[in-house]
């Protein structure tokens, strides 16, 4: 549960009504309605006005830039494994995986035709 006063932006409007997306705001009250299903207010500065929200429409600041901060991260290591033509680098951030340092990896060898498709495919330029 968020604190009052924290500041959180809006990233969807789940209700459809017309809360201002992208939009910061602060928590000024929690609604412990049962029978609702909204779960805080938040005051938006510039629109000036109150909006009953659902925790899913809001995400606090913190979080969002993390989020974005992890995504520049992941596009940059990309650019650096296609420049530096570092076949390994790319499958681990491509699948996600995380290989220790020690370990070996028991797959097959690619050419370079193979690897250069399969790059083709998934990058979007």
């Amino acid at each position: 549960m968020l604190k009052l006063g924290q500041k959180v932006y809006i990233v969807s409007d789940s209700f459809e009504q017309n809360l201002p997306v992208g939009d910061y705001g602060y928590i000024i009250a929690y609604d412990r309605n049962a029978d609702n299903v909204f779960d805080y207010v938040i005051r938006v500065p510039k629109a000036g006005k109150h909006f009953y929200v659902p925790a899913a429409d809001i995400e606090l600041e913190e979080v969002l830039i993390q989020q974005e901060v992890d995504r520049l991260e992941k596009e940059a290591l990309i650019d650096f494994a296609l420049r530096t033509k570092n076949e390994e680098l790319f499958r681990r951030i491509m699948n996600g995986e995380k290989i220790a340092p020690g370990e070996e990896s028991s797959k097959e060898v690619q050419s370079s035709q193979d690897f250069i498709r399969q790059v083709n495919l998934k990058a979007w330029i």
